[in-house]
C-alpha cells in the first residue's frame, strides 16, 4: 500500500516534524538498534551457502560481484548446470542481479514453494498466538498465489514483512521498461489487493502495462512491480526520514544496472517511493530516461537539478491528494524537502485529473495513468500537462525509444 492515508495520520506526521530534534536523537540510538535487529535470515543463509559452494571443483562467484560478471558466469554454464544451481540455492539465485531473468523466475518459484511450506507449518504451531497463526495463513496463501505459472517473480525474500518484485511483459525483448516504486506499508501481504487493487504494486503495474500496450501496441514493453525494499511500516520515524529510502535507493540502483539489454527505463514513484527515487537519482545509470513522481512528500532536494540526473523529472499531484498539506521542508533529517510540483522545483508538471486522492494515480481512465503510459512508451509530446504553458514539453521530441547517455 502507498499511503499514510488519513488526516489523523497527517496530523501525526506534522507532529513528527515538530519534534525533529527528539526523533533525530532516537534515530541514532534506540530506533536504529531496533531497525538493525531485523536481518534477512533466509536469504542470507542461501547466500552463505552459495559462497561456500562449488561447481566442478571451482568456487562459485561472489554473489555481490558486478552483474556483468555474473551474467558471463551463467552464460558459460549448460542449462542443466544453471537449473542445478537454482535448485540448490533458490533464494540466492532468485535475487542475484546478473543471473538470467528466466532462471530467477524458476528459482523464486522454488523459494516461494519452500516459504509456503514453512508458513503452512507455522499455521499449526502451538507456540504462536491465534493472531500469529492467522498471519502465517495469510502469508501461506499469498506465497501460494505467487507460484502460479503465469507469474514472473524477479525477486523474493520472505524474511520479516517480505520483499518482492514481479514482471509483466518480456524483459528480454522489451523496447521500453517501466519500474513502479511504491511507498509505505508495502510488503508481501500488501503487494496485491482485491479491494482498491490499483493502490497496490501489482495493480499499479498491471494497469500501467495494459495502458502502455493500449497506447502503442507495436511497442514491446515490460513493467516491474518493484517492492524489493523494506518500506516504512505505517506512519512513524521511518516514513518521515530517508532511512528506508537510502537502503531502497541502493537496491533500486542495483536492479536497474542488472536489467537485460539497453532499453530505456522509466521510474514511476508513488508517495514515499518518490523519496527512494530522489535518493537514488544521482547514482542511476544513463539508461534511466524518466523519473516520474506522484503524490510525493518530497525527493530530499530543493530543486530538480540537485538530483544530479540526466533523466527527465516529471511530477503530478491530484487536487484532492492530502499530501499537499504535508510541510514541504526538511528539519534535522525529518521531512523530505521541496514540493516537486512547485514551479520553483523545476520538474515537468503533469495533469493527474481523475486520480481522486492519494492512492488513485494508477486507476484506469485517469489522466495520471494516461500520462504514465505515454512516458513509459516514450510518447512525450502526447502527455497532458497540468498547466496551459508548454513548460512540461519543452525540448521534447514526439517519441524517444533510445536511452540517454
Amino acid at each position: 500500500m502507498t499511503s499514510f492515508d488519513t488526516s489523523p495520520q497527517l496530523n501525526v506526521w506534522r507532529a513528527l516534524l515538530a519534534l525533529a530534534v527528539v526523533f533525530v536523537m532516537l534515530a541514532t540510538t534506540g530506533w536504529t538498534a531496533l531497525r538493525n535487529q531485523r536481518e534477512a535470515m533466509p536469504l542470507q543463509a542461501s547466500l552463505e551457502s552459495w559462497s561456500h559452494g562449488r561447481l566442478h571443483g571451482h568456487r562459485l562467484p561472489d554473489p555481490d560481484t558486478a552483474p556483468d560478471r555474473l551474467t558471463r558466469f551463467f552464460a558459460a554454464l549448460t542449462s542443466q548446470e544453471r537449473v542445478r544451481l537454482a535448485q540448490r540455492y533458490p533464494l540466492a539465485v532468485g535475487n542475484m542481479n546478473g543471473a538470467p531473468v528466466g532462471l530467477r523466475y524458476q528459482a523464486n518459484r522454488l523459494a516461494l514453494l519452500q516459504a509456503r511450506a514453512v508458513e503452512r507449518t507455522r499455521m499449526h504451531d502451538p507456540r504462536l498466538t491465534p493472531a500469529g497463526q492467522q498471519e502465517a495463513g495469510r502469508r501461506m496463501h499469498r506465497f501460494e498465489s505467487l507460484t502460479a505459472p503465469e507469474r514472473h517473480i524477479l525477486a523474493f525474500d520472505p524474511d520479516g514483512s517480505g520483499r518482492i518484485a514481479e514482471v509483466f511483459g518480456d524483459l528480454g525483448t522489451a523496447q521500453r521498461i517501466s519500474v513502479v516504486v511504491p511507498g509505505v506499508d508495502t510488503d508481501v501481504l500488501t503487494f496485491q489487493r482485491t479491494k482498491r487493487s490499483y493502490s497496490a504494486p501489482v495493480g499499479m503495474a498491471k494497469a500501467l502495462y495494459k495502458a502502455e500496450r493500449t497506447a502503442s501496441p507495436s511497442t514491446r514493453t515490460a513493467v516491474i512491480a518493484w517492492a524489493d525494499y523494506t518500506a516504512p511500516a505505517g506512519l512513524g520515524i521511518d516514513s518521515a526520514t530517508a532511512m528506508r529510502a537510502e537502503n531502497g535507493a541502493v537496491r533500486l540502483n542495483a536492479l536497474v544496472r542488472a536489467l537485460p539489454g539497453t532499453s530505456p527505463v522509466s521510474l514511476f514513484c508513488h508517495s514515499y517511493g518518490s523519496v527512494v527515487c530522489g535518493v537514488a537519482a544521482h547514482a542511476l545509470p544513463g539508461r534511466v530516461a524518466d523519473i516520474a513522481v506522484a503524490g510525493s512528500p518530497g525527493m530530499r532536494v530543493a530543486n530538480a537539478s540537485h538530483l544530479r540526473t540526466t533523466a527527465r523529472v516529471w511530477a503530478m499531484r491530484d487536487a484532492d491528494d492530502w499530501i499537499q498539506d504535508v510541510p514541504y521542508l526538511e528539519v534535522g533529517g525529518l521531512g523530505h524537502g521541496a514540493d516537486p510540483v512547485s514551479a520553483a522545483f523545476g520538474a515537468r508538471v503533469l495533469s493527474a485529473r481523475g486520480a481522486d486522492g492519494h492512492a488513485g494515480y494508477f486507476e484506469p481512465g485517469t489522466e495520471s495513468l494516461f500520462n504514465f503510459a505515454e512516458i513509459g512508451i516514450g510518447a512525450y509530446r502526447s502527455v497532458h500537462c497540468a498547466h496551459e504553458d508548454e513548460a512540461c514539453r519543452a525540448g521534447l521530441s514526439g517519441t524517444d525509444t533510445a536511452g540517454r547517455a
